[in-house]
């Protein structure tokens, strides 16, 4: 059987969950993952625990937060004047929206924090500061 390499496209099933046993993302029902080992497409940590493995292989990931989606980074909250968010936008904590870059690019936000006078958006990704485990099951290597 051919093992994985760096710069094979690889199709695989997985189930990615938290530390605490939540599921937080599942190929269940749909089509594998492709994507190219090595390439920067997927996570560091799980791209890395491919090479060697072969066709129906299965594993058991670990993945530390810094070989995932990073720490959360302070510089990533920002706030905003209430007043200038319209009425009709949802701000419970915990809302995910999607703002506008200066250079006219969508990036997801999630809602941290609203008070009278302001809104705190963080741009930081919704995994970051978590361990995670994946498993994984090479379904085809190309």
């Amino acid at each position: 059987m051919t093992e994985i390499k760096s710069g094979d496209t690889v199709q695989i099933h997985y189930k990615g969950t938290l530390q605490d046993g939540q599921v937080f993302d599942s190929s269940e029902g749909r089509e594998p993952l492709k994507f190219t080992v090595g390439s920067g497409q997927i996570i560091p940590g799980l791209d890395n625990a491919l090479p060697g493995m072969s066709v129906g292989d299965k594993k058991v990931v670990e993945v530390p937060a810094d070989e995932a989606y990073g720490q959360p980074d302070p510089n990533a909250l920002q706030q905003v004047p209430r007043e200038g968010i319209p009425d009709d936008i949802p701000l419970d904590p915990g809302t995910q929206l999607q703002v506008q870059t200066p250079d006219g690019q969508a990036m997801p936000v999630t809602v941290k924090e609203v008070t009278d006078s302001h809104v705190t958006l963080d741009a930081n990704h919704a995994l970051a500061g978590e361990d995670l485990t994946f498993d994984i099951e090479v379904v085809a290597v190309n």
